[in-house]
């Protein structure tokens, strides 16, 4: 199957028992009809609470596949829709796990590069448990699993919609992968080093690595 976006997801602010300190969260991200301005900033429509650990220019856009979903899917023994773990594409046909940090992608009219990793926080576990799903111990089950899905700089707005084919015009001359960088960030901490070859390296990770080496 080619690479393409299943859903584009969007979600409003609401506050529950799953919000955590901030008390306001959009991970409910629901599917859009037609097309959707990628922004640098994000996508048009979505909501961003906690904006110290989310949204900004490096994590603009959350994509996550539609065959992780349906691991999560088979694991949990109920249906995982598409945007439910709070994702603004839902993807399919391209291994988001093993693209480059700084691997570029045409979507729709708009130019993505990949640019972090998501690590799961409280409010996700928290979300999961208020619909159902198993929150106990659901980061470490998702850290363990190790497939978090790609964070996206916005380098072109653009319209992007259901549908729209993901082409990879650019990959860079490293071997750093979204998967590589996850386990780096959360269970491997002696990786870290090695992601300081990625020339465009996201604040976060840049930070957690030069703080490995001084240490």
């Amino acid at each position: 199957m080619d690479a393409q976006v299943l859903a584009v997801n969007v979600g409003k602010a609401e506050t529950g028992p799953w919000t955590g300190r901030v008390g306001r969260s959009g991970i409910r991200k629901l599917a859009v009809d037609g097309p959707v301005m990628a922004r640098r900033t994000g996508m048009a429509g979505d909501t961003v609470c906690d904006r110290k650990f989310h949204g900004g220019p490096n994590k603009a856009v959350y994509a996550f596949a539609r065959e992780d979903l349906d691991h999560w899917q088979e694991e949990l023994g109920r249906p995982v829709p598409d945007g439910h773990f709070g994702e603004n594409l839902t993807t399919s046909g391209i291994d988001l796990n093993a693209a480059l940090l700084g691997e570029r992608w045409r979507v729709g009219a708009a130019l993505l590069e990949v640019s972090t990793v998501r690590t799961p926080c409280r409010v996700f576990a928290g979300w999961m448990g208020l619909t159902g799903y198993d929150d106990t111990a659901w980061i470490k089950r998702f850290t363990a699993h190790g497939h978090p899905g790609a964070y996206l700089r916005v380098l072109e707005e653009g319209a992007v919609e259901r549908g729209d084919g993901i082409e990879v015009v650019e990959r860079p001359d490293h071997d750093v992968t979204i998967e590589l960088a996850f386990r780096a960030f959360t269970t491997e901490r002696a990786l870290l080093p090695a992601l300081l070859v990625v020339e465009d390296l996201s604040e976060d990770l840049r930070r957690k690595a030069v703080a490995y080496l001084a240490h």
